[in-house]
């Protein structure tokens, strides 16, 4: 294939409810969708997920979007394209910028299916039809009002609960979720706020936690291995996996696998390999994508080695509405995973009207324009 143009179309998604976390609060999400457009025709779609502000990683949408622009496209231009996998040795020349990168490949991957007339799933192996999920749940105002939370998501089926911790909002909130749901299978998620204060996560130790996620700052890989050889619960790590070599340098503990963050879908495949060969558990988390991020994400779930329940929560668990026909809806705590050509959605045009606060064609073979 070769890319005859690109757009792209800057989205905004309000949340049901403010979701906080010990970065701070996000009320809506801001995301660009990449149509992507072969010269015959055929249009693959894929999400930029990064956040506006640069304080889950250093990647923004702003940044983002300009390494896409200067950096990224002008490796595709007249690139004879066989197969998306190649896409990923292309972008090598640029450094980090995961997200931006992940945003054009995974666009790829969407347009090689709709070309080859096959579902994205079908190139992976061993997939099944749906997949079991987890909810994320934001810091809350009170113990109250967090049961009342978790209450309500194990009543709709979902088989996990992760929930958002900061140095003293931590113990009291995951002992109450315990003593309630002591088989609940229940992990708790630090985004790196006990760096100054390790000791801190000891503490939760006894509650009988799955693991708890990224406990001290990013890239303290040996923090991490040390504070591992003090406790029983498995520690795992997310901000810090970016690529298939990071998870030989941390084979020791357990990780969380997000697309976008490692650079699209070739690395990812790249690190259940390795993480298979080391015997970890890896899972598959969210970024509060649309229904484009999601479909791709429950896909790439389906295969066989993810057996913990991911981030992949129902559309309206986060967002009033979406910008795809047909959301992704939880049935008996599970997702169906979209089986038409490529990541098997359709966006809904009149919702793009709505959410969609500009298009902009970004790359034309024939010509640049603005539209």
């Amino acid at each position: 294939m070769k890319i005859e143009k690109i757009e792209r179309i800057a989205c905004r998604l309000p949340l049901k409810h403010p979701f906080v976390t010990s970065y701070g609060q996000l009320t809506e999400k801001a995301f660009d969708l990449y149509l992507v457009t072969a010269e015959e025709g055929t249009v693959g779609i894929g999400e930029l997920v990064a956040f506006e502000q640069p304080d889950y990683i250093e990647e923004t949408l702003f940044s983002a979007r300009q390494v896409i622009e200067t950096a990224l496209i002008p490796l595709l231009i007249d690139q004879e394209i066989e197969h998306p996998q190649e896409v990923w040795q292309l972008f090598q020349t640029v450094q980090g910028n995961y997200m931006a990168k992940s945003a054009l490949e995974t666009a790829i991957w969407d347009l090689y299916g709709k070309q080859t007339h096959q579902s994205v799933k079908e190139l992976y192996t061993a997939t099944r039809p749906s997949v079991a999920v987890g909810v994320s749940i934001g810091i809350q105002d009170s113990v109250e009002k967090l049961m009342a939370l978790v209450a309500a998501y194990v009543a709709q089926g979902y088989q996990r609960i992760k929930l958002k911790i900061k140095p003293g909002q931590d113990v009291a909130p995951l002992r109450a979720i315990r003593q309630a749901f002591p088989e609940l299978l229940l992990m708790a998620d630090a985004n790196g706020a006990y760096q100054s204060e390790p000791e801190r996560i000891l503490a939760l130790d006894d509650l009988g936690l799955v693991m708890i996620e990224q406990p001290l700052k990013v890239r303290d890989l040996v923090g991490h291995s040390q504070l591992q050889r003090q406790m029983k619960t498995p520690l795992c790590l997310d901000e810090d996996i970016r690529t298939a070599e990071d998870v030989d340098t941390v084979a020791a503990l357990d990780s969380c696998l997000k697309i976008p963050r490692v650079g699209g879908i070739t690395e990812a495949l790249r690190i259940l390999d390795r993480c298979q060969t080391h015997g970890l558990l890896v899972w598959l988390g969210g970024m509060f994508e649309s229904g484009v991020g999601r479909a791709m994400n429950l896909q790439f779930a389906s295969q066989d080695i993810f057996h913990f329940p991911g981030d992949l929560s129902a559309s309206d668990r986060y967002f009033y509405d979406d910008v795809i026909t047909q959301p992704a809806t939880l049935h008996e705590g599970k997702l169906l995973v979209p089986d038409g050509k490529g990541f098997g959605i359709t966006l809904a045009e009149t919702k793009l009207s709505q959410y969609g606060q500009s298009k902009e064609r970004i790359y034309s073979r024939k010509r640049s324009a603005k539209e």
